[in-house]
């Protein structure tokens, strides 16, 4: 037998066994599921925060009555489902008073709705930066983020946000 031929005998025979081998190795772990994501209406788990908040702070800005018209005006559209409209009007708010908190919450909520996922969390924190940090509107602002943290499987985010709610409260003194 010539050496070329033992050669390919044995690179032949060694393919064998170990395509065998492959036939009896144990089959990759399965992966994890993934945390289903929260089926509810998650604007309406936003405001419930700031319905909840029973601080003795709660900042209330006077509005330019052009603002007041179009923040009225995406109310009723997004209670008729016209999203796109909604957050047409208060872009059109923002451009009139583009530091108003309240605003860019609103804004935050439409972008909720229509599934803009990263915009609503931005939104939310600038809100939450340029406002009193106190009240219903910072419980709104974080309750935002912990909706949005658990939208993209972020629980640790979403705890973190969590806390942060939990400054938004400022209890009244005790009177006796």
């Amino acid at each position: 037998m010539s050496v070329r031929r033992s050669l390919r005998l044995l690179v032949s025979a060694s393919a064998i066994v170990l395509g065998g081998c492959a036939l009896f190795a144990a089959p990759p772990p399965p992966t994890p599921a993934r945390a289903p994501r929260p089926n509810y209406d998650l604007v309406a788990s936003i405001r419930a925060a700031g319905a909840r908040e029973q601080s003795i702070i709660d900042v209330t800005p006077l509005r330019d009555p052009a603002v007041a018209t179009l923040q009225e005006g995406a109310r009723a559209d997004e209670r008729a489902g016209r999203y796109p409209a909604a957050a047409a009007k208060l872009d059109q708010a923002l451009r009139l008073s583009p530091e108003s908190p309240d605003l860019l919450q609103d804004r935050a909520e439409i972008a909720v709705r229509m599934r803009d996922f990263p915009l609503a969390e931005k939104l939310a924190q600038q809100s939450w930066s340029l406002g009193p940090r106190l009240g219903p509107l910072c419980a709104r602002n974080w309750q935002t983020v912990v909706e949005m943290r658990l939208q993209a499987d972020d629980r640790a985010g979403a705890a973190s946000a969590r806390k942060w709610m939990q400054t938004c409260h400022k209890a009244g003194v005790n009177r006796y």
